[in-house]
């Protein structure tokens, strides 16, 4: 069969879906909105950019960068999540794993929806920047082509890399499961923190800003003036005065348009990659290990049943029983409990809010993440509606059990004299842990968006 109408088929198959799902319109307002409350607006809102500890003077192409910061800090975890979870995540395998159709062709028809509709957003970005900016900058400051051309040459070649890269994550097993989700946490910090810690300002070239995947830190650096070689986003931090920041000369730099066209070569090489690796799905197999290892670590046969056993009594403490049932469910695995008894001695040693609790929520997000996903599956709340208690009843117990467990692992590190500063701070902690698990594996039905959200609140929790 011909690529070119397999990829084309799969092309207008993934876009027909994508238009009926409606989460695409909230995907479409995530970029408006994240523009609207996070540029630098003149009365303090918004994040800060700084180079140099001075605030750039905002012209059209400096907007068009933080267009793009908003993007690459905003817009690429949540469109990560949309890309994972949406209407087009479960794909029709079974027909096309028997079929001699390419699995490149197919994976190049997938990319190319996934990059349009991506470059929608940018889209609906660009719009949104032109309106803001008619209220940011005076008189004849607003040039709408220089706006638009820092913009999608900052965020163009990063929307259409994510896009990619949810291809080649769907070309492999381990990377369809949780894991995947990780890894793409650890490539996403990884493409912010790599052109910052590598100096690329003084002698760019093309070499140097293909260390740069999110596109923003040359235009930043490079059309700076001379002597300044720093900048911060975010907030938290002191700037006085001002500076005039030449955006365009950072985008017209040596090799800076040569590395974004690569970074989309690098896009499209990375789709054929997963055509040419993709596997096909297989029945998930249980892992048994043998020896004293595989004793240690498998659950074991459930005990026998004790056919002459009296009737259960009823519960004098049901509430009480109910947070004990989600705590213990929430630990499950002996391997969990091995990890939170090595928490529980990190904690009694080493600084607690800046080493034992970051490692207790790492631990934790994952089990919060799974166990909320596990009870709020499709068709499995229904069903237990019909139990003792309701559904919001287990809910506001496996927030207080997720409190509980950050509380235990906090323990050690308690003594009298700053009882009262970790106590409350791993309580709390917990429980917003397990508010967010909860409320976004109940709205999805499954544990990915908890997943991926609590990782990104982990790393903003750690880095402050």
């Amino acid at each position: 069969m011909n690529g070119a109408v397999i990829s084309g088929s799969s092309l207008t198959t993934s876009l027909l879906r994508y238009g009926r799902s409606r989460a695409l319109w909230l995907m479409l307002l995530v970029a408006p909105l994240g523009a609207r409350y996070m540029l630098p607006f003149e009365d303090g809102g918004g994040i800060k950019i700084a180079v140099g500890d001075a605030l750039p003077l905002m012209t059209s192409p400096f907007l068009g960068v933080s267009l793009g910061i908003i993007v690459s800090t905003l817009v690429m975890p949540v469109a990560w999540l949309y890309l994972r979870s949406n209407t087009t995540r479960r794909q029709p395998w079974q027909v096309e794993e028997v079929t001699i159709g390419s699995r490149i062709a197919i994976a190049l028809g997938r990319f190319a929806a996934d990059a349009a509709v991506l470059l929608g957003v940018l889209a609906a970005l660009n719009l949104a920047g032109v309106y803001l900016a008619t209220f940011m900058l005076e008189g004849d400051a607003l040039n709408i082509a220089e706006l638009s051309f820092a913009m999608w040459v900052v965020a163009g070649p990063a929307m259409i890399g994510l896009a990619a890269l949810r291809i080649l994550f769907d070309a492999r097993p381990l990377l369809r499961s949780g894991f995947g989700d990780f890894a793409y946490f650890c490539v996403w910090i990884g493409s912010i923190t790599a052109p910052i810690v590598t100096d690329s300002a003084e002698h760019p070239s093309f070499a140097s800003n293909m260390w740069d995947f999110a596109g923003f830190v040359t235009p930043l650096k490079f059309g700076a003036p001379p002597g300044t070689d720093s900048f911060s986003i975010g907030g938290g931090f002191a700037a006085t005065g001002t500076i005039d920041l030449d955006v365009m000369a950072g985008l017209m730099s040596p090799g800076y348009l040569d590395s974004r066209l690569a970074w989309i070569g690098v896009a499209v090489a990375l789709v054929v990659l997963a055509g040419m690796i993709y596997a096909p799905h297989k029945a998930k197999k249980k892992a048994v290990l043998a020896g004293r290892l595989g004793a240690l670590l498998n659950a074991g046969a459930p005990p026998r049943v004790v056919a002459n056993a009296p009737a259960a009594k009823p519960a004098l403490a049901d509430a009480v029983g109910l947070v004990v049932s989600e705590f213990r469910l929430i630990g499950a695995g002996r391997v969990f409990l091995i990890l939170a008894a090595a928490v529980a001695v990190i904690s009694a040693f080493a600084d607690f809010r800046h080493v034992a609790s970051p490692a207790a929520l790492l631990l934790l997000l994952f089990a919060l993440s799974a166990h909320a996903g596990r009870t709020e599956a499709r068709g499995l709340v229904a069903l237990t509606k019909v139990a003792a208690f309701a559904p919001t009843a287990r809910r506001a117990a496996f927030v207080i059990a997720g409190a509980l467990w950050t509380t235990l692992l906090a323990l050690p590190a308690a003594a009298p004299a700053v009882a009262l500063d970790v106590l409350p701070l791993a309580a709390a902690s917990g429980a917003v842990a397990a508010t967010v698990a909860i409320v976004l594996s109940t709205l999805t039905g499954s544990s990915f968006a908890a997943r991926l959200v609590l990782l990104v609140l982990w790393y903003g929790y750690a880095s402050m």
